[in-house]
């Protein structure tokens, strides 16, 4: 928890915020062209743990990828992306059941905002008395939006059963959420609802699909480090060594 909060501090002080509060419940980072990183925060074993969203500005729409943690956040986000673009949020998609990804989904549903989960994430909401996206993803899928291709993608069970990733090919931006740890981080963190014999093999999926990635973007730390994937697969393979033994 301390390497992730330290790299937490150090990634606040050299990135581009352009919506930084006094109360640092969200900061607004450029990531490249009109593609942005939003961090909140919840608290997590008495500590307050960042969570990482994106969202990107198209010639028709913004994009959300994920939802805020921190339910006081959901309307200061729009508010921050229409003061700064001009433009309103028209699309959210989370990328697993988890809360820190699907808390938002009810709120920006609401406010006209298309939400979007695979079928997997949905029946695990269902279960796990989580909030439901309006639309459902059955299959690996492109969208197009304005000028930008995305593909959503799931690469296998890991962190949680229903872990998508989201991959700009072009821009070669891979949006990994919380299935990819630190480059820093001593272990693959919270595994309540892993599958930890496939977490090796579904990230070596991952690198498969999402060739030479230029940004990888995680949610729980420093995502200007290259490396995050590459050592998330060292991880995985000796927790997969270690269930052998």
């Amino acid at each position: 928890m301390r390497t992730i909060l330290s790299s937490t501090l150090c990634l606040l002080f050299y990135c581009n915020v352009f919506s930084q509060p006094a109360n640092n419940k969200l900061t607004i980072s450029h990531l490249t062209g009109n593609f942005y990183i939003y961090t909140t925060y919840s608290n997590y074993e008495g500590n307050p743990l960042p969570a990482n969203g994106m969202y990107l500005v198209t010639n028709d729409a913004v994009v959300l990828f994920d939802t805020p943690w921190d339910t006081t956040q959901f309307q200061p986000l729009l508010d921050s992306i229409k003061l700064k673009h001009g433009k309103k949020v028209e699309m959210c998609i989370a990328t697993h059941w988890h809360s820190d990804r699907t808390e938002g989904l009810a709120y920006y549903q609401q406010k006209g905002i298309k939400t979007y989960t695979t079928t997997l994430t949905d029946s695990l909401c269902k279960l796990n008395n989580k909030k439901r996206a309006q639309y459902l993803i059955t299959k690996d899928t492109t969208f197009k939006i304005g000028q930008y291709t995305f593909e959503t993608y799931y690469p296998g069970q890991a962190h949680t059963i229903d872990n998508i990733v989201i991959w700009f090919k072009h821009e070669r931006i891979l949006y990994g959420g919380c299935l990819i740890k630190g480059a820093d981080a001593d272990d693959l963190g919270y595994l309540g609802d892993a599958n930890t014999n496939t977490y090796y093999s579904t990230l070596q999926n991952v690198k498969k699909k999402c060739r030479h990635p230029k940004y990888i973007i995680i949610s729980h730390s420093d995502w200007n480090n290259l490396q995050s994937l590459n050592h998330s697969i060292k991880l995985a393979k000796e927790l997969k060594d270690k269930i052998k033994e």
